[in-house]
């Protein structure tokens, strides 16, 4: 089929395909381009190589299911996507959580949040020479996901950020960890800053380059780095406070000129700032301990409490499997709303009694669990690229009738064509690398 800039090129230009199996390009994107010599004249940006169907796959899972798919949208800051859909849920069946998951919400939004930055950066510096400043970030990154995987048990597909609250509680020297993740992140974000902030090659390939106007950016959509790369100070965090943002201090970076190097510099500034709300989350954590479980007194596995449980009511602690662990019977209360039919039932109860096993069974089966009343509801969250927003239309049942994804990356890669116009070729990889397109939130 013949493309839009193929019908449109000059007879004198040259025309030539730039991905998708280009490196910068990821594999899941594709950029028509008309030359004169480096010059580019005009360009096409094609998406979709990574289509996976997002919002209609959602449609046809129950509301407690679909959360593992939205973990896929942002591999690298799947926590905060997490939330966005939990939100729009909880929005909608008019849902209070604990104070103590709000604050855990909040204090791992922020580590997906630095870690989402780091590989954007990461592999913008990269793309532009820059190979040790990628080594540098992945090792801060890597102290990041050691401790989100200590407590979700995974790095990358957490489902950890449950509807009415978190699935478990923080993994035991938690603190400590966090603690040295963030002094080494800090040191990880000086030493980069010494190789790139007056790097005469870095500041040629970004100072000016890619230059988006604050009218234009707003036209487009731009909401998140991008946009305030522009000196816009929009942050959803800011404009419209979700968990206990509007309880801590931190500051909202924001750029001059909209450039490739604004960009950059905005995100390093981002990540001083969730530095500072991991640390002030961490603090009200230490002083607000949740409900320890009891290490005295009887304890049995599941196997010994569902034969006991066959003469009559087992007596003493039931001990989860390693999977389940933060997630017992007694820390409950401080993850998860109050709110039988709505948050998974205690499992302990599943083993030891008969209405605690059919009460299992009827929140997780087809037609039994969760069933928000009729209505829509739109809420978002601020992510990694900014704006991340659900629209959800409940008919009653138990799985969305409608859910659409504010995917802030599709609107951020629309102005692709306009940044790159009269640019020269080399020019496409910083700018790209500095708009942070994510395959699995641009196709959905």
């Amino acid at each position: 089929m013949t493309t839009r800039l193929e019908r449109q090129a000059g007879p004198e230009s040259l025309l030539l395909n730039m991905g998708p199996s280009h490196p910068a390009m990821h594999g899941t994107i594709r950029i028509m381009l008309e030359l004169d010599g480096e010059r580019i004249l005009a360009s096409e940006v094609e998406i979709g190589f990574l289509h996976r169907g997002f919002e209609k796959t959602c449609e046809s899972k129950t509301f407690f299911n679909l959360l593992i798919y939205t973990d896929r949208l942002n591999y690298v800051s799947p926590l905060i996507n997490n939330l966005g859909y939990v939100l729009a849920v909880e929005k909608l069946l008019g849902l209070e959580i604990p104070e103590r998951a709000r604050y855990i919400r909040v204090l791992m939004s922020e580590l997906s949040r630095v870690s989402d930055h780091l590989t954007c950066l990461a592999a913008m510096a990269m793309e532009s020479g820059a190979f040790t400043v990628f080594l540098y970030m992945m090792k801060a990154r890597e102290f990041l996901w050691d401790v989100i995987e200590r407590t979700t048990g995974a790095r990358m597909t957490t489902s950890y950020i449950r509807i009415g609250g978190v699935r478990a509680e923080l993994a035991d020297g938690f603190a400590a960890d966090t603690r040295t993740a963030v002094k080494e992140t800090r040191k990880v974000l000086k030493d980069v800053r010494g190789l790139l902030d007056r790097n005469p090659i870095f500041l040629a390939r970004t100072r000016d380059v890619g230059v988006m106007s604050r009218e234009n950016a707003l036209a487009y959509g731009w909401t998140g780095p991008c946009l305030r790369s522009t000196g816009l100070a929009y942050d959803v965090r800011k404009a419209r406070p979700y968990l206990v943002y509007d309880r801590l201090a931190f500051d909202v970076p924001v750029g001059e000129r909209g450039d490739n190097f604004d960009r950059y510099k905005v995100r390093m500034l981002e990540m001083e700032q969730s530095l500072r709300l991991i640390e002030q989350c961490g603090d009200w954590l230490e002083r607000h301990p949740g409900p320890a479980v009891p290490a005295d007194g009887r304890a049995m596995v599941p196997a010994e409490a569902i034969r006991e449980a066959r003469r009559r009511k087992p007596e003493g602690r039931i001990i989860l499997s390693p999977n389940l662990e933060g997630s017992e019977k007694e820390r409950l209360e401080s993850l998860y709303a109050c709110a039988p039919g709505v948050v998974p039932p205690a499992k302990e109860d599943a083993y030891a009694s008969m209405a605690g096993l059919i009460g299992h069974f009827q929140y997780f089966m087809t037609g039994h669990g969760l069933r928000p009343p009729k209505g829509e509801v739109y809420a978002s969250v601020e992510g990694g690229n900014g704006e991340l927003g659900y629209y959800i239309v409940s008919d009653g049942g138990d799985r969305p009738y409608r859910l659409h994804l504010r995917a802030p990356c599709l609107h951020i890669v629309s102005a692709l064509e306009e940044l790159i116009r009269g640019r020269l070729l080399a020019d496409i990889i910083p700018t790209f690398g500095s708009m942070n397109m994510i395959g699995g939130e641009l196709d959905r």
